[in-house]
């Protein structure tokens, strides 16, 4: 099963199509090295820059991807155990609100940090998960979602901000 033929809402297709290894576990590999290198080459005086009054700052962003990520493998965690329950949504701006003091506080390092243990966690995860979990799927509010598309939906959510963050902040 490629990428694109997994099974996810429509909504999803904006990140699934930001994705260019069809190898789950290699491509959240090589997504690690890429979000490292570009968060990590984001100038100072850039990290606490929001390119419009009510956006995101790009430490927001990064902690953002990082929220993303932990609530989404959540997910998949639940559906490869084969919990049934339709899991409440997550307002990703009141997520940033809450998180924004004490994120722009922290150093751009602190934040590339946390999120490489999470993604870090996450690869592990799916590198134990057999091609029946992988395979299975569970209710969010915006549809039907498989295990292995939220692994690629991760990739593409980073890709996505990155090309935002190029075309918007820097």
């Amino acid at each position: 099963m490629s990428f694109q033929e997994g099974k996810y809402p429509a909504y999803f297709l904006r990140y699934i199509d930001k994705i260019s290894n069809n190898n789950l576990i290699q491509g959240l590999e090589e997504n690690l090295f890429e979000l490292k290198n570009f968060f990590g080459s984001i100038p100072p005086e850039k990290e606490n820059h929001a390119y419009a009054p009510g956006k995101w700052t790009i430490k927001e962003i990064l902690n953002h991807i990082t929220d993303t990520e932990r609530i989404f493998t959540y997910r998949a965690l639940r559906f490869a155990r084969k919990d049934p329950q339709q899991l409440l949504a997550f307002e990703e701006d009141d997520y940033a609100r809450a998180a924004a003091e004490d994120v722009n506080k922290r150093s751009m390092a602190s934040l590339i940090e946390e999120l490489e243990f999470v993604r870090r966690s996450s690869i592990a995860m799916y590198k134990h998960f057999s091609s029946e979990s992988l395979n299975r799927t569970g209710h969010i509010p915006s549809g039907e979602i498989s295990v292995k598309s939220i692994g690629y939906i991760l990739c593409g959510h980073v890709n996505h901000h990155i090309e935002v963050i190029k075309e918007k902040y820097l």
